[in-house]
């Protein structure tokens, strides 16, 4: 199983960016479909954005679409997130995951990521 740590998070006010990354390690990154998942205070966890094994197709939850890019690195073991034009309801901890798969959407689904991050908090003011 690969481990995933998050970085990135922070306090923003309306309108701002982040750029929230997730550094794998502990197994062949390449090999992983990358996703980012959020849950806010009493809600479930949702789904916001993925990318293939390559980096060659990418998916998005509507809510961020043309706002939030989602990247990565194979050579750094790295995936990102790009947050631009942030709002309130953005605000979450943001969960990157992992998973051996090469489904792509509408076939994948969140129990196809089985590795996860610790989470890292954002939180944006209105």
């Amino acid at each position: 199983q690969v481990q995933l740590v998050e970085s990135g998070g922070g306090l923003v006010q309306a309108g701002g960016s982040l750029r929230l990354s997730c550094a794998a390690s502990g197994g062949t990154f390449s090999n992983y479909a990358m996703a980012w998942y959020r849950q806010a205070p009493g809600k479930e966890r949702e789904f916001v954005a993925s990318i293939t094994r390559t980096g060659t197709k990418t998916y998005y939850r509507d809510s961020v679409k043309g706002r939030f890019t989602i990247s990565r690195d194979n050579a750094k073991n790295t995936v990102y997130l790009q947050m631009n034009s942030l709002k309130p309801e953005d605000s979450a901890v943001y969960y990157c995951a992992a998973g051996l798969t090469g489904s792509w959407y509408p076939d994948l689904i969140e129990p196809d990521f089985t590795s996860w991050g610790q989470g890292t908090q954002v939180t944006v003011s209105s």
